[in-house]
């Protein structure tokens, strides 16, 4: 279980085009504009608010896990 847990995390964390997503209004104003820079930054913050959840949600389950094991 746990290297197929390292095998997603190395997947998700080192092939970031599979991870780069956004709603279809953001996608659709930031294709008709021409700046890709302003594109990238929104995608990126996305990025960003989507995984941090997730990563706290992570850390403090690995902290009851090894609480509930010793």
């Amino acid at each position: 279980m746990k290297k197929v847990l390292f095998l997603l995390f190395l997947l998700v964390f080192f092939v970031p085009q599979l991870t780069e997503a956004q709603c279809a209004m953001c996608r659709a104003v930031l294709e008709s504009e021409e700046n890709n820079a302003t594109a990238e930054g929104v995608n990126n913050g996305i990025v960003y608010l989507m995984a941090v959840p997730y990563i706290l949600v992570a850390v403090i389950f690995y902290f009851v896990y090894k609480k509930m094991k010793s």
